[in-house]
């Protein structure tokens, strides 16, 4: 993928500076230590440590495969990690109740686009209470999954 250079006009490459950065700030977000996300993410610990510190050209460039299993431990695209956007629908507009909630609670913006997401039987939450106990509800559900 390329992309255009503000100052000279011209394609180059996206690198994917910053994806350690990212990495480490959902995981913090998340509260998982790095070697719970190295464990369930199927990485090494070291390979991870040297990711999120950005070791330089000596820090072997992760794969799609290291990304997406990342990403899922995290609850966040692919797209999250590598601070690319794709070309998706077009989103609908963010409740105000939920943008209340989110910043009341903290809530990670990656939860914030799946929340916004959530109607039932048409209509989505309208109370900064509603989107907590859903949000909880589906935090408290993790543990189902194993």
């Amino acid at each position: 993928m390329a992309t255009e250079s503000p100052s000279t006009g011209s394609s180059r490459p996206t690198e994917d500076v910053g994806v350690g950065a990212r990495i480490r700030r959902y995981r913090e977000e998340r509260k998982l230590s790095l070697s719970q996300l190295a464990e369930d993410a199927g990485v090494s610990k070291g390979y991870l440590s040297a990711l999120e510190n950005a070791s330089g050209s000596h820090t072997k460039r992760p794969s799609a495969e290291t990304l997406y299993a990342i990403a899922k431990v995290l609850g966040v695209t692919m797209s999250d990690l590598l601070g690319r956007k794709l070309l998706t629908a077009a989103s609908a507009e963010i409740p105000r109740s939920l943008l209340d909630f989110a910043a009341q609670d903290g809530v990670p913006e990656a939860d914030v686009q799946m929340l916004s997401t959530i109607q039932f039987r048409g209509d989505a939450p309208r109370t900064v209470d509603r989107w907590r106990y859903i949000y909880t509800a589906i935090r408290t559900s993790e543990a189902i999954d194993g």
